[in-house]
């Protein structure tokens, strides 16, 4: 499992809004310049976090973007299933993966699986609450 940029962009995104929340929205160009990454691709980021209904939107002046919840409702999980294609460790336990013709006999299928459990429990314990606190690095890696 490699996570992308665009996966990793997003978190980023989802975090610069969180912190910076209050009733006005924010605009893609103050998130573009504090995150260092281009608005051109940040766009297209937004738009997939607008379509899932993870931001709300306002266009014209005063307009841009917030989070549609509080921060402590959105997992790390949920934010990197809607930009990655599979999280899973090995291809065969992605969604909608043909059934493996050696899933009987495979000997490594019980680590794969575990692992994906691993994974998938770690991502949905972490929150952008989480995130967004100084030692929060330190308390997970524990």
């Amino acid at each position: 499992m490699l996570i992308s940029t665009k996966g990793r962009y997003a978190l980023r995104v989802m975090i610069d809004l969180a912190e910076h929340q209050t009733d006005a929205y924010i605009t893609l160009k103050g998130v573009a310049q504090r995150q260092g990454i281009s608005e051109k691709y940040l766009e297209s980021i937004i738009r997939m976090l607008v379509k899932a209904k993870v931001l709300e939107s306002l266009r014209g002046k005063g307009g841009g973007y917030r989070l549609a919840k509080a921060p402590e409702q959105y997992t790390v999980g949920s934010i990197l299933r809607l930009t990655e294609d599979s999280l899973a460790p090995v291809a065969c336990l992605e969604d909608g993966a043909d059934v493996c013709p050696k899933q009987d006999s495979c000997r490594t299928l019980p680590l794969w699986q575990g692992l994906d459990r691993v994974i998938r429990e770690y991502l949905e314990s972490v929150t952008l609450a989480d995130l967004m606190k100084q030692s929060v690095c330190d308390e997970l890696l524990v």
